[in-house]
C-alpha cells in the first residue's frame, strides 16, 4: 500500500528534472492522487514558468480525472505570494483537493508557513515535514541564498590520493576517469555560475562551459591585475558575453579596457590585509574581496556558485568561511613531491584545533575514482586566512 513517503519520493525525482533550470526558483515537484492512484505529475521547469502544484493539477485536470477530494503531494510548501505566477495556493483551493501533504517549508522567513495557514484556514487537511531532510537538501543552494542573498559555494576538485591536483610543471590532464569528469559537468549543470582564477586559465585555458536545455553558466574570473590572455576561451568564445573578470583598482588601465571590450569587468575592492607574496620577499597582486563578490554576484540572483580554482582560490573560499560544500574527487594514484600543486594551499590551519570541519559526508564510486561531497561546517579563525 503506497504511504505519504513512496508519493513524496515521486515528488522528488520529479522535481530534480528541473536540476539546473529553475534558478533563482528552487527545484519542486508534486504529484495529485485520488484514492491510490497517482492522476497528476508535474515539476517546475523554468522561472516564470507554471510552478509544480499548477502543472500537475492541470494534467489531471486534462485527463478527465476527477480532481474535487484528491490529495496533492508537494515536495516544497505551496506559494502564498504574487510573483511572476498567481499563488499556488488560490489554484489549490480553487481545485476542491480535500489534503495537502509538503514536505519542507518555505525557507523565506517573510512567507514560511504561510501557505499551510491559508491552505488549512480553507477547510484543507494539512500534513507537512514528509522527508523533509531531502526535500531541504533538494534546495540547500536556494535555501541558503532566499535567507543570505549570497550564493552557495561549493569548492570543487580533482585529485591524486595525496591531495595533488597538478605536477609541479602544471600537468593535470586527465588526474580522473570518464566517469569523474562526467560527474563533474553534471555539478556544473546544477550551478548558476562557475568560478576559476587566473593561473588556472593560465595554466589550463579552461572553457568553463555547459548546456543545458539551452541556458548558459555564468563565469566568473578571479584576476586582479588583468593578466587574462585576450586569446583565452574565456574572453574569446561564443559565450564571452558570459564572462565576468573580476579585477582590482590596481590593474592596468589598458588591459581592462581591452578585456572590457569582450566581456563584463567587475572591479572589486581589495580584501584587508598584505598582498601575497609572490616569491623572495616580492608583493604579488591584491586578494580581492571575495566577501564583497559573493553579495554582488546574490544581488545578481546566483544562487549557486562552483569554484574550480586552484589550490589558493580553493584555500580562500575555504579558509575564510565562504564555501558550504566541498565535492572532492579522489583518483588512486600517488603523486608526491614537494613542488606538486595541492589541492588547497593558502596559509592553512596553524593547530589541528584550526582545522576546517566537515559533515555528512558521502561517498559515491565512479569507476576507479570516488566522489566524497560534504557540508563545510567552520572555517579558520582571523588570521589564518588564506592569500590570492
Amino acid at each position: 500500500m503506497p504511504t505519504h513517503a513512496s508519493y513524496m519520493r515521486l515528488a522528488l525525482r520529479l522535481a530534480r528534472r528541473g536540476c539546473g533550470t529553475t534558478s533563482p526558483n528552487p527545484m519542486v515537484g508534486a504529484v495529485v492522487v485520488q484514492g491510490s492512484r497517482v492522476i497528476g505529475r508535474g515539476w517546475h521547469e523554468r522561472a516564470g514558468g507554471p510552478h509544480a502544484e499548477i502543472t500537475a493539477l492541470r494534467q489531471a485536470q486534462q485527463g478527465r480525472h476527477r480532481v474535487r477530494g484528491a490529495t496533492l503531494y508537494v515536495t516544497l510548501e505551496p506559494c502564498s505570494t504574487r510573483g511572476r505566477t498567481p499563488p499556488c495556493t488560490e489554484a489549490i483551493i480553487g481545485a476542491g483537493l480535500s489534503k495537502v501533504v509538503a514536505g519542507a517549508t518555505d525557507p523565506n522567513p517573510r512567507h514560511g508557513g504561510r501557505g499551510f495557514t491559508i491552505l488549512r484556514r480553507a477547510g484543507l487537511a494539512m500534513v507537512h515535514g514528509v522527508l523533509a531532510e531531502e526535500c531541504e537538501r533538494l534546495n540547500e543552494a536556494f535555501n541558503h541564498w532566499i535567507v543570505r542573498r549570497t550564493p552557495f559555494v561549493t569548492v570543487k576538485a580533482a585529485m591524486t590520493l595525496d591531495g595533488k591536483i597538478a605536477t609541479a610543471a602544471g600537468e593535470s590532464k586527465w588526474i580522473t576517469g570518464a566517469e569523474a569528469r562526467h560527474w563533474g559537468l553534471k555539478l556544473r549543470q546544477g550551478a548558476d555560475a562557475i568560478l576559476a582564477g587566473i593561473n588556472t586559465v593560465l595554466a589550463d585555458d579552461p572553457s568553463l562551459t555547459v548546456r543545458v536545455r539551452g541556458r548558459q553558466r555564468r563565469r566568473i574570473v578571479l584576476d586582479a591585475m588583468a593578466r587574462t590572455p585576450l586569446g583565452a576561451k574565456v574572453v574569446s568564445d561564443e559565450q564571452a558575453a558570459l564572462t565576468t573578470i573580476v579585477v582590482s583598482k590596481s590593474a592596468p588601465k589598458e588591459r581592462v579596457a581591452a578585456l572590457a571590450g569582450r566581456v563584463k569587468v567587475l572591479v572589486a575592492p581589495v580584501a584587508k590585509g598584505r598582498r601575497r607574496q609572490a616569491g623572495r620577499g616580492a608583493p604579488g597582486p591584491p586578494r580581492l574581496d571575495l566577501r564583497w563578490l559573493l553579495k554582488r554576484l546574490g544581488a545578481e540572483e546566483v544562487t549557486s556558485l562552483l569554484v574550480e580554482g586552484g589550490g589558493e582560490v580553493n584555500a580562500s573560499f575555504l579558509f575564510e568561511g565562504l564555501a558550504q560544500r566541498i565535492a572532492f574527487f579522489y583518483a588512486p594514484k600517488v603523486l608526491g613531491g614537494r613542488e606538486a600543486r595541492p589541492a588547497v594551499a593558502g596559509a592553512g590551519a596553524r593547530t589541528l584545533d584550526q582545522t576546517l570541519n566537515l559533515s555528512g559526508t558521502e561517498w559515491r564510486r565512479l569507476g576507479p575514482d570516488w566522489l566524497l561531497s560534504a557540508r563545510v561546517e567552520s572555517g579558520l579563525r582571523e588570521g589564518t586566512r588564506a592569500r590570492m
